[in-house]
């Protein structure tokens, strides 16, 4: 489907995929990047980057692609399974993929890769999620790492989500953070949702606050470059733990839509993703009744980031010891 329209007059100047974020909020700018790179964005009838600056006047064309198909396919895609029965998996996400699909991800997603592992195991998946969601009870942003639990069957399913509902399960997860808290531990309470000026994020400039809390507490000091936190969210809204990480002036390292460029490269050390972790899980088995946690160990990126910036720190101490003597 072409979309076409022109740059007002008010409109100040910015990034192209920065102005059709605003315009086209179905779309993720990384999908607009794509649309853009591919061509089938263009400014003036011109090919151009995602980076153009548009200016009043300018004409905009969009060649949308059509929504995918909701007939799912399994895909091949490997799963760390950590537990199954009949009525539930929990499974160890890996960073990287996205967890159901959705504008720009169709395939290669956490419910294409379900779907292959349903049909071979001869189970099933709850219904209640609908056609792209099949069993889905939670999510993970696609950079999170870290377990998730899905539902088999549709009273699992209603089970599992009146405990999320009610804040009554227990989840920890752990960060590399920029910097460090001025307290090592303590609970962030403040409310958030979309944000007024951009809504692709979340922050507490929002007109529909949600109640949200997070509970940290600092691991490890890497000397004042970082330092390594658990998270247990009391709530569990979109983007929280960023957010609230952000908050204390600490975003977690890697996190460029709410730490900017400075918490993807520290000290020359690159940093490849988000570096947010799920560790654990814990929840009341809907048909045993009995409370069950599972825990995926810390990922082999994010341990080397954790050694890269030891190492650089240690690094800083020799020298400032060497001039002090």
């Amino acid at each position: 489907m072409i979309t076409e329209f022109v740059v007002t007059a008010g409109e100040t100047r910015k990034r192209l995929d920065v102005f059709l974020r605003h315009r086209e909020p179905d779309i993720s700018r990384s999908g607009l990047q794509r649309l853009i790179e591919h061509g089938r964005i263009r400014v003036n009838a011109q090919v151009v980057k995602p980076s153009q600056k548009i200016k009043p006047g300018d004409s905009i064309t969009m060649d949308a692609p059509q929504p995918g198909p909701l007939a799912l396919r399994g895909e091949k895609i490997p799963l760390e399974v950590l537990y199954e029965d009949e009525v539930l998996l929990v499974v160890n996400k890996p960073a990287g993929i996205v967890v159901h699909p959705t504008s720009g991800y169709w395939s290669g997603t956490l419910v294409n890769a379900l779907l292959s592992h349903f049909q071979n195991a001869e189970g099933t998946s709850s219904t209640m999620g609908g056609k792209t969601r099949p069993g889905l009870v939670h999510r993970l942003d696609k950079d999170t790492s870290g377990v998730m639990v899905i539902a088999k069957t549709d009273p699992a399913h209603r089970a599992l989500a009146a405990q999320f509902e009610q804040h009554t399960i227990t989840r920890a997860y752990e960060a590399l953070i920029w910097g460090v808290p001025q307290h090592d531990h303590g609970v962030i309470d403040l409310a958030i949702g979309r944000d007024t000026d951009d809504p692709k994020t979340c922050s507490s400039n929002t007109a529909r606050p949600q109640d949200a809390v997070t509970e940290y507490r600092v691991e490890h000091r890497i000397g004042t470059l970082a330092s390594q936190v658990v998270l247990y969210p009391r709530t569990g809204r979109t983007h929280q733990l960023r957010v609230h990480m952000t908050s204390l002036g600490c975003p977690i390292l890697g996190d460029q839509t709410y730490g900017g460029g400075k918490v993807c490269r520290v000290e020359g050390i690159t940093i490849p993703r988000v570096m947010l972790h799920a560790r654990s899980l814990g929840f009341q088995h809907p048909s045993l009744g009995t409370f069950q946690e599972y825990t995926a160990c810390t990922p082999s990126d994010v341990q080397a980031v954790y050694r890269a910036l030891q190492w650089e720190t240690a690094k800083r101490q020799k020298v400032s010891d060497s001039e002090g003597s």
